[in-house]
């Protein structure tokens, strides 16, 4: 059996897709990157928020139109959207064959293979930690520790699609970043709905993120650690102190505040307010001094004035964030936030939006100058065509901007450099020049199976 697998959404998405292609090819099914030579199409879909789902029922409509055309046997709809929306799926596209929710990933094979799409059972099964690389950068993979969310923000359907907050057990997390480290990589990033949130539904073994980290140290060489997706909250000392004194442990945050209104942020049922964002991110700072921290807003949340949205400019210019990530708001069907009038009209949410990208684009620019003329580690990424593409311990992969390095051109990708910052670029980029070759890339793991390429439409919910 032939079969193309597209994901859709988030870091969290990704290890999904990747364990349901390492399932597959246990059972002996052969990827392609031509979705028309496939038997069976897999689309893991994301629900995040309106334009996620529009282009998850686009590409299984995509796939839809190839079965009919019947170059496809069948297709499968996995993830996010599917386990928010499964019966309204069933009912507006018939040419989907099966509908799995991302609660349901055992399903996958056994389905299959009763429709005798797929090998059975005399083919032994993978262990669930085992994933298969998906493409994009093999030195730099993502690992989940734990899946789900307890919070109950007005505005968030994650806990309706994910459901509530489960860890990982701790040496589970650290065999799955064994294996990782095994193929290859470089830097691993942390993914949950909320890092800080690792443990407290474990009680009885008293474990947190800190335990994660010094796990993850003491029982891999992973050279660069990086932590995505965390509330403030959950920032103990512990955390704190690990990131300023193991170097392996990148000072970086990613820190979601959503706004900088404290109406806002109480309409929105967030945790936080002004007062305490600063308070922990001036913590933070004074406990790490070299940390990027990232975070996410949302504008145009229902009730969000003027002044509101002004309150919020004036706070990211006083806290100074690295880089944000940020999105109008759109209702999603059975959070709190859906049952309020929707009562900011969409050309004030984009003009809000643009003015507070062109706000904190002025901000990242300035926070990349003030470190203009240092020498930095950085990790190699992409060498095409002379053209060196690297990032900082300050930029994340996908969503930081990347630094340009002159005088590598002889260096591989996943190669550790330190490099002098020059320039910014475009105000998100950083121009380097090269000062020495810290370490070569990691020879590639031996394999029985050549690894399957990864097609990806898209990326939302970062």
């Amino acid at each position: 059996m032939k079969f193309s697998l597209i994901t859709l959404g988030c870091d969290k998405n990704t290890v999904d897709s990747e364990r349901y292609l390492a399932q597959l090819a246990d059972r002996g099914a052969e990827y392609t990157e031509n979705m028309s030579d496939a038997d069976v199409i897999v689309v893991n879909t994301c629900g995040f928020i309106d334009a996620a789902k529009k282009e998850s029922i686009d590409a299984l409509v995509e796939a839809g139109r190839l079965k009919e055309d019947g170059s496809c046997k069948a297709v499968v709809g996995v993830g996010c959207m599917v386990q928010r929306h499964k019966d309204e799926l069933l009912d507006a596209l018939p040419e989907v064959d099966l509908f799995l929710g991302s609660s349901e990933m055992d399903r996958l094979i056994p389905e299959l293979e009763e429709r005798g799409l797929i090998g059975g059972d005399d083919v032994p099964a993978v262990h669930p930690g085992i994933r298969m690389f998906t493409g994009g950068l093999a030195h730099v993979r993502y690992l989940k520790i734990s899946e789900g969310c307890d919070h109950g923000c007005a505005f968030c359907a994650i806990p309706l699609m994910r459901g509530k907050h489960r860890s990982f057990a701790l040496n589970e997390i650290v065999h799955e970043a064994q294996l990782l480290e095994a193929q290859g990589v470089r830097e691993l990033n942390l993914v949950a709905q909320d890092l800080a949130h690792y443990g407290r539904d474990r009680r009885d073994e008293k474990l947190g993120l800190s335990d994660v980290l010094e796990a993850l140290v003491r029982e891999t060489t992973v050279p660069w650690i990086r932590m995505l997706y965390l509330y403030s909250t959950g920032l103990t000392p512990r955390v704190l102190e690990l990131m300023a004194t193991e170097s392996r442990i990148l000072p970086y945050l990613d820190m979601p505040i959503q706004h900088g209104s404290d109406a806002v942020l109480a309409r929105m049922r967030r945790p936080e307010r002004q007062k305490s964002i600063r308070e922990r991110v001036q913590r933070v700072r004074a406990m790490v001094p070299d940390v990027a921290i990232r975070t996410t807003c949302i504008v145009g949340f229902p009730g969000e004035t003027e002044e509101d949205f002004e309150t919020l400019l004036a706070f990211l210019e006083e806290i100074q964030f690295e880089r944000v990530g940020a999105f109008t708001y759109s209702p999603q069907e059975g959070t709190r936030a859906a049952e309020m009038e929707d009562d900011v009209p969409e050309a004030v949410k984009r003009t809000r939006l643009e003015r507070l990208n062109e706000t904190q684009r002025l901000i990242t620019a300035e926070r990349y100058e003030a470190r203009l003329g240092r020498t930095v580690r950085a990790l190699v990424d992409r060498v095409d065509d002379g053209v060196v593409q690297a990032r900082t311990m300050w930029q994340a992969d996908d969503i930081d901007g990347v630094t340009y390095v002159a005088g590598a051109e002889h260096v591989a990708p996943g190669a550790f450099i330190d490099v002098r910052l020059d320039d910014v670029l475009e105000d998100v980029d950083f121009a380097a020049t090269l000062v020495n070759v810290v370490s070569a890339p990691l020879a590639p793991p031996r394999a029985t199976r050549a690894l399957p390429m990864f097609k990806s439409i898209g990326s939302f919910g970062r």
